[in-house]
């Protein structure tokens, strides 16, 4: 998970306890027939860069993760040799679904791809330390430990949750679906939903549940959306209405947001497909839409004290900067903002703005490559004010950059995933039904 993720750390009350009384619907969505098609606004030019792109950003969930485990680091010094032990349960999340797509485009072959898969899943069945079937959010990518004192997290078992699934369906094994069906099943949503609607961040055997609550619109739609959708535990449908889906405005247009960064509206849906799906609330896809270009039209209004914010060069969300980790964003400003740039930001907004993230990909890449470029992407922010260029790659920004460029590219990643019978069933339970949107152009 991203560290301190702005309104997702707020406490909310816990609410009467629930009694699960109702009980799964059997029937589940079926997959669009035939799948949506590819989308058609991008170049030839535009393929070969991103290619490019995700055969880098796949090098890293292949070199920075233990081949006897599967666990991925959390980050790596890119200018320096040797690496550490930090593992990073996203992480993991993101290069299990990395697997997928590299097996799908030739950058590993599919024996190698299965056997890291299989090494991976069969480590977290039988070794990882688990508590109700969730795992901790930092572990030791060699033994599994746990390190930093960290939680049994909600949201990164989610995230890794998500690349099991993804597996499962790519490569059609039976060891495979095996695992994965046993590692989600284990998961038990209703021991952390025991006395609240409102799902709490994670564990610690030193103190229990963590205060704070994942209260409101953010990267956790998809821990609710598989917690409904579980076979074995499932959440009562109830959590979906619980948390908070708060109107902010910008330049007289409104959208769903957070006092958060941008990757509130890309993490859940670099699995679960929204596009021509809507709850009672919202169509999420075209909130991101709309949320995507309001965070490019806030970059440009800084521009008059950071000029290098232009249409050509923008994105914030949460990152390392010169000093330390910052978690920045807007509107509403959010941090210390210092004209920094975060290339996951458009990195992970390619399906929702591909025109104008490409535009700026491209750029850094072009301009100043130098210092951004590295063999496994383009490394976690730089600042061009200042001259500075970080020096590591962050599993999860490497991730989202890579798994939102293949569904620019080709949905491959919606289709796989959204083939699961609880994804679909998380959906139908959550109340999404499929409708016929406006033109992006009339929402924006």
């Amino acid at each position: 998970m991203k560290q301190l993720a702005g309104a997702s750390l707020c406490a909310a009350p816990l609410l009467a306890p629930l009694r699960l009384a109702d009980a799964l619907e059997p029937q589940i969505i079926a997959p669009p027939k035939p799948e949506l098609p590819p989308p058609t606004y991008l170049t030839e030019r535009d393929h070969a860069f991103l290619e490019d792109l995700e055969k880098a950003s796949f090098q890293y969930f292949w070199d920075q993760a233990d081949p006897k485990t599967g666990m991925v680091r959390d980050r790596c010094n890119v200018r320096a040799s040797g690496g550490g032990v930090l593992g990073s349960t996203a992480a993991t999340g993101f290069g299990l679904t990395a697997l997928c797509i590299g097996e799908k485009r030739g950058f590993v072959t599919a024996a190698l791809a299965r056997e890291r898969v299989i090494a991976t899943l069969r480590f977290l069945w039988k070794t990882l330390p688990n508590e109700h079937g969730f795992f901790y959010h930092w572990t030791n990518i060699s033994t599994g430990a746990r390190l930093w004192q960290s939680e049994f997290s909600s949201v990164d078992t989610a995230l890794l949750l998500c690349g099991i699934l993804t597996c499962r369906q790519h490569f059609q094994h039976s060891e495979i679906s095996q695992l994965a069906h046993d590692i989600f099943n284990r998961v038990d949503w209703q021991w952390l939903s025991e006395d609240t609607r409102i799902l709490p961040h994670g564990w610690t055997p030193e103190s229990g549940f963590l205060q704070y609550r994942w209260d409101s619109y953010s990267e956790m739609m998809m821990m609710y959306l598989m917690g409904l959708g579980s076979g074995s535990h499932p959440l009562p449908t109830a959590t979906w209405d619980a948390w908070k889906r708060t109107d902010f405005e910008y330049d007289g247009i409104k959208f769903i947001g957070s006092n958060a960064p941008l990757f509130v509206h890309q993490y859940s849906q670099a699995w679960f497909d929204f596009r021509g799906k809507r709850d009672k609330y919202a169509d999420y896809f075209q909130n991101s839409i709309v949320a995507s270009d309001i965070h490019r039209r806030f970059c440009l209004s800084l521009s008059d004290r950071f000029p290098t914010y232009t249409n050509d060069l923008w994105g914030i969300t949460a990152s390392d900067s010169a000093k330390g980790y910052v978690v920045w964003g807007g509107p509403p400003a959010t941090g210390p903002i210092d004209g920094t740039v975060v290339p996951c930001a458009t990195g992970g907004s390619l399906p929702f703005l591909p025109g104008p993230a490409i535009r700026v990909l491209r750029n850094i890449y072009n301009r100043y490559g130098a210092g951004t470029w590295s063999q496994y992407g383009f490394v976690d922010a730089f600042n061009p004010l200042t001259n500075w260029y970080d020096s590591d790659v962050v599993g999860i920004d490497t991730g989202i950059t890579m798994v939102m460029a293949e569904n620019a590219r080709t949905g491959f990643v919606w289709n796989t995933f959204m083939k699961n019978p609880e994804a679909q069933r998380g959906m139908l339970r959550a109340g999404f039904k499929p409708y016929q949107p406006l033109p992006p152009q009339e929402l924006v």
